[in-house]
């Protein structure tokens, strides 16, 4: 028995130890490598996307015109109004995280939530992996249609931005990822305590698709006046579309800008420890039964 121990202690020992970073890297290229071979209707999907859009800028025209041609609404000017349905579709692609929460909150209702609480992996370290590599591949083959579109309307851009907004715009862009994946995976997690989020889920998509600045650019919201103006500056959803896009046409500059990159770091800082003390307080009072 005691040789038994002690060859088994020996071959423990003689186990190579895996780097940290060797896992972290192998778990993306695989993902990586997986949706390079099955999704290639990114392109075409992301086209078709932007089809709805002509609607948008055939409305805005109507009502530009019923104005005044060179008269603008709440600072944008038409072609402005355009640019920035363009750029929300980019914020989008960004922050969004198609069905992460309820997969993650199928995960555990199933019971397949066990395999990471054993695995040197866990939950929200391994569906970022895949959200990364989901966004890689994404940006990869979507590119062309991406840049066929804004070739086609960039008669509604007035140029490039500074190297300063620029940089803004992309780190925004980055922030904006990170907000949408761990806002969404920290919904997911409520699964602890709830079976069924999907009502919790459609009335978050509710709340994002008006307040998160898709479907028009917040500044209207305070020539309206009233508390609806201040309640969304101060919710996060406001930087998952509007904030991007806005730093990029240069509605935001200097201090206000400065103030909006650190609120918005701020979130990102916030939704990464909410969503890491909900998996911690979820994984204590979870139970599993069976082989």
């Amino acid at each position: 028995m005691a040789d038994f121990h002690s060859s088994m202690h020996g071959s423990a020992a003689a186990l190579p130890r895996r780097n940290p970073l060797h896992t972290w890297w192998t778990i993306l290229r695989i993902s990586i490598e997986e949706r390079l071979i099955y999704r290639g209707d990114f392109a075409l999907g992301t086209l078709m996307r932007f089809l709805p859009l002509l609607t948008q800028i055939f409305l805005w025209a109507a009502i530009y015109q019923a104005v005044h041609p060179r008269e603008t609404i709440a600072g944008y000017s038409y072609h402005e109004m355009v640019a920035y349905y363009l750029l929300t579709q980019i914020s989008r692609a960004f922050s969004s995280m198609p069905n992460l929460a309820s997969q993650i909150a199928l995960q555990i209702r199933n019971g397949e939530i066990k395999k990471y609480l054993i695995q040197p992996v866990d939950l929200i370290g391994f569906m970022f992996l895949m959200r990364v590599a989901h966004k890689l591949v994404y940006y990869v083959v979507a590119f062309a249609p991406f840049a066929l579109v804004f070739f086609l309307c960039r008669d509604f851009f007035s140029g490039w931005p500074d190297a300063t907004t620029m940089a803004a715009y992309l780190a925004s862009l980055v922030m904006a990822f990170l907000i949408g994946y761990f806002l969404e995976a920290t919904l997911g997690l409520v699964g602890f305590w709830f079976l069924e989020v999907s009502s919790l889920l459609f009335i978050y998509m509710l709340f994002t698709f008006f307040f998160s600045g898709h479907m028009f650019p917040l500044d209207m919201l305070e020539e309206l006046g009233g508390p609806w103006a201040t309640i969304v500056r101060v919710i996060p959803l406001q930087y998952l579309a509007y904030f991007p896009a806005a730093v990029f046409l240069g509605k935001i500059q200097g201090a206000d800008l400065a103030w909006g990159l650190a609120m918005q770091l701020f979130w990102v800082l916030f939704f990464i420890g909410l969503c890491r003390l909900t998996y911690y307080l979820g994984v204590r009072r979870y139970s599993g039964y069976g082989g």
